[in-house]
């Protein structure tokens, strides 16, 4: 069936053991409260026919359920993602958390040179919800939410009102509800925060879906040619941030373009039911598991700065240099005011830069410019080999300059992949 002008078509995503469904015609706007409905502009209940290349044609009844979409049960042990991913060779921490899977030198290759696919179910997930969650959000954090429509995204951060920065969000604009992904060490404070203010009359709610559901990502050049296998090619080359609903053997997925690590990577949110199904067909396509280890390697080679290690209040959002989740026409919001006097008056006083070093340093170390100047400013995480990621007072150093970190270790001034994207948005109405 044609989609109709005000229908966008959404893809089927793979059975759990079988090969994935062909014919696409669940209706993008048919996705509702998490459920899959299925009727027509007439609003009657179809039928949908699924074409598989193994399996005969046949013909399924989907009826809406109640549910909200991602308020599952947990699964049954034997349906466990951990005991799933120990099998695959995983090492897990006290705490759950997958560190290694005894491969982080190729892990980091797949990411140059093949594809990856991380579990980062750790990290946390806030679902806002009600009436009025676009002009909270909008009000709440960085990026302008009122130009972003159902099935797109951006990246926003929430800051301080002194424009200290607490923490980047993924976000996903949802038909009923706007998903954010966030660090797991500020999950649970932004909660805590967005909480506080929500005022009487608002009709916002806030819940913490992160054990409700499963998050993983995957990236690397061949990514794209994944997605295609999976037959979700549907998603490659669109902008950053769109995202559409699927089904996995009945239960929901949403699959959406760009993640924590790389713009032009995935990530796939969906009931831990799911989960090791999932990870199960990602590695039977080739992608190569990475563990924690090698992600915190990986986020320091991006340049891509962490709550707690270079986002600290010492340093302001655009001294972390995240321009590109920053909107400079949306009006009021938390700590719009002190970004506004900051861009006015030329104010940001340092910038985040990766550094390569000749020998390791210790964290904290003091960088000297100029052979003797010295910025009271300090390397803030700790070094990946000689790459560490550090702050330095604008206008001493350019890409390429010498400086000297602690009492004799040379170090050369590189702009970090993730950093070099960053750019000061226009100030056209849209931005």
């Amino acid at each position: 069936m044609a989609p109709s002008s005000a229908t966008y078509v959404v893809g089927s995503a793979t059975t759990l053991l079988q090969p994935l469904l062909r014919k696409r015609t669940i209706p993008f706007n048919s996705y509702h409260n998490g459920a899959f409905w299925t009727w027509k502009e007439n609003k009657k209940q179809r039928k949908l026919t699924f074409t598989s290349t193994s399996l005969s044609s046949k013909t399924c009844s989907w009826r809406p359920i109640s549910a909200s979409p991602f308020d599952l049960s947990p699964p049954p042990i034997d349906l466990d993602l951990l005991e799933t991913l120990t099998a695959d060779g995983a090492k897990a921490s006290e705490d759950g958390i997958i560190e290694t899977f005894d491969n982080d030198d190729e892990a980091l290759d797949a990411f140059d040179n093949g594809v990856v696919v991380l579990d980062l179910s750790h990290f946390g997930r806030i679902r806002v919800s009600g009436d009025d969650r676009i002009q909270f959000l909008h009000n709440q954090s960085t990026a302008n939410f009122e130009c972003l429509l159902e099935g797109q995204g951006c990246d926003t951060v929430f800051v301080t009102p002194t424009a200290r920065t607490i923490d980047i969000a993924y976000a996903w604009i949802m038909k009923n509800s706007i998903m954010l992904v966030v660090s797991p060490v500020t999950c649970g404070s932004i909660i805590q925060m967005l909480n506080k203010y929500i005022f009487f009359a608002d009709k916002v709610e806030i819940q913490d879906i992160t054990k409700k559901t499963s998050f993983f990502i995957v990236a690397g050049p061949k990514c794209k040619q994944l997605m295609v296998e999976l037959n979700l090619g549907d998603l490659v080359g669109q902008p950053y941030g769109t995202h559409r609903h699927y089904s996995v053997n009945g239960m929901p997925i949403t699959v959406g373009v760009g993640n924590a690590i790389s713009e032009e990577g995935y990530s796939l949110l969906m009931s831990p039911a799911a989960a090791g199904s999932v990870w199960k067909t990602l590695l039977s396509q080739g992608a190569i598991p990475m563990g924690s280890n090698a992600w915190e390697k990986l986020r320091i080679i991006q340049g891509i700065p962490a709550p707690g290690k270079e986002l600290t209040n010492e340093f302001n959002v655009l001294e972390a240099g995240l321009w590109n989740s920053i909107s400079l026409n949306k009006g009021c919001y938390k700590g719009q005011e002190t970004i506004s006097r900051l861009i006015t008056y030329d104010g940001v006083k340092q910038k985040l830069w990766a550094i390569l070093l000749s020998a390791p340093a210790e964290p904290g170390s003091v960088i000297t410019v100029d052979g003797g100047k010295t910025d009271e400013l300090y390397i803030w995480e700790k070094g990946i080999r000689t790459l560490w990621l550090g702050y330095i007072k604008r206008q001493t150093v350019l890409e390429g300059s010498t400086v000297i970190v602690g009492e004799s270790i040379v170090g050369t001034v590189a702009d970090a992949p993730f950093l070099a994207r960053q750019h000061p948005p226009s100030k056209s109405p849209s931005s």
